[in-house]
């Protein structure tokens, strides 16, 4: 096949991105996107102005109309852009031109490059944190049914990999619901803070007030009214809060979020066979397999997502007014983040609403271990009356027995001259030893 000529069709379509392609997410961060934040950011400086009577009602409205995206050429841009080193020199020069002779010297009147991306970035994330709280509530409600559906279904508890006491669904379920709820507290805290940039060549609003402007103070204010983002106390050109907040959001989001698919993938192996997702993939070889697709996505964005951060985070160490280097370092792997945990968000959402429950799997499966996963609940019943040093040595013994002999630990305890006359209960009943399961899943399901 021939391959296509230089410059054709190299937009990033999300080949090699499944947890993100075709998501809202992905609209919401690719690059018209961010055009249409850096034009959205600079059309709102102009009318800020105007608010405060430093440029024309005219230039305000000839600047906003002027800042259509449709108007400009994103890879002309993303290639002027290397001569300084962001985008916004060369279309702050395509939007001089295009909001005419008169009004043109209006444009990014007092702003410097930083100002317009970051208020731009802050939109951005505005915006595709928005997106991804709504799949964090659809994930919610998909949740608190199937929690308060198998409020007393009996499973299998799981520690170090092995069979521990008895759980329910529902208390796991309960669970991921508290961890997506988490999520989207932090991700509705992070999104009400994020603020717009405006400070000027060095942060002092100097420009501001050569233009004209006796308290430039009030301009940031007015900026952050136009954008519906927060105001900031003061220019943050090195003082990287809000990045790190976006990146701590992000990550635990995702981490939340692979919680939730971790479990959904070793419950849904074939010899656990617990929960499977309601519609698997398929297998290029195998046709056979319905893999745990939605599930293998998030878990790949829960791995990507601490490193993402991780560059973010260590953007913090900006040195004077405006950094060389760790202010640009932070584009790439914030738009990175976004995508992962708006796709993630999207799959876990559908990843929940389409799962299905084996309850009669999580049955046998707490049959598996010939009575053992009761041993805890036994050694408590046997304690007062033998000891707990002895109650622990029997059931450690009868344990290695079961093993050996093929054999269930109730057929073992029976034998025991020992507890011939103890009353046990039913030792074979591991729903009867779920604890207060039901209570805590009512408990988490209470929070809204």
């Amino acid at each position: 096949m021939t391959p296509p000529p230089a410059g054709h069709g190299g937009g990033d379509a999300g080949l090699l991105g499944p947890g993100w392609a075709g998501s809202a997410a992905a609209s919401a961060t690719g690059d018209t996107a961010f055009l249409r934040a850096l034009l959205d950011a600079e059309a709102a400086l102009a009318r800020a102005q105007a608010a405060l009577g430093l440029v024309p009602d005219e230039a305000a409205a000839a600047v906003t109309e002027a800042a259509d995206p449709a108007r400009f050429d994103v890879a002309a841009l993303a290639e002027r852009a290397r001569a300084g080193g962001n985008p916004v020199i060369p279309l702050v020069a395509d939007l001089t031109e295009a909001a005419g002779a008169e009004y043109g010297p209006y444009v990014h009147r007092g702003a410097t490059s930083q100002d317009i991306m970051d208020t731009a970035t802050m939109l951005v994330a505005a915006r595709t944190l928005d997106l991804i709280r709504a799949d964090l509530g659809r994930t919610e409600q998909a949740l608190a049914r199937t929690a308060a559906e198998h409020r007393d279904t009996p499973m299998p508890g799981r520690t170090l990999t092995q069979h521990a006491v008895p759980t329910t669904f529902g208390l796991k379920a309960a669970g991921w619901r508290s961890l997506d709820l988490d999520a989207r507290d932090r991700v509705s805290g992070v999104r009400a803070s994020l603020p717009v940039q405006l400070g000027g060549a060095a942060g002092t609003l100097a420009a501001f007030g050569a233009y004209g402007a006796a308290h430039a103070e009030e301009l940031p204010p007015k900026y952050a009214r136009e954008l519906a983002l927060a105001a900031p106390l003061l220019p943050w050109h090195t003082l990287r809060t809000p990045i790190a907040d976006l990146a701590g959001c992000l990550a635990f989001t995702a981490g939340a979020l692979g919680k939730v698919a971790v479990d959904v993938l070793t419950l849904s192996r074939t010899e656990i066979g617990e929960l499977s997702e309601g519609g698997g993939g398929g297998s290029s070889a195998m046709p056979h397999k319905a893999n745990p697709v939605r599930s293998t996505l998030v878990a790949a964005a829960a791995r990507r997502a601490p490193q993402l951060a991780a560059v973010l985070y260590g953007s913090l160490a900006a040195e004077d007014e405006r950094p060389a280097g760790a202010w640009h370092a932070e584009w790439e792997p914030l738009r990175d983040l976004l995508r992962a945990v708006g796709g993630a968000a999207r799959d876990t959402a559908e990843l929940t609403e389409g799962l299905r429950v084996h309850p009669d799997a999580m049955r046998r499966n707490l049959d598996l271990t010939r009575g053992l996963i009761l041993s805890e609940r036994l050694a408590a019943e046997l304690a007062p009356a033998l000891g707990r040093d002895r109650a622990k040595e029997l059931l450690t013994e009868l344990a290695r027995r079961t093993h050996t002999e093929r054999r269930t630990l109730p057929e073992l305890l029976a034998q025991e001259p020992e507890v011939k006359d103890i009353d046990l209960g039913d030792p074979t009943d591991p729903a009867r030893y779920t604890g207060s399961a039901g209570v805590l899943t009512d408990r988490a399901l209470e929070r809204r």
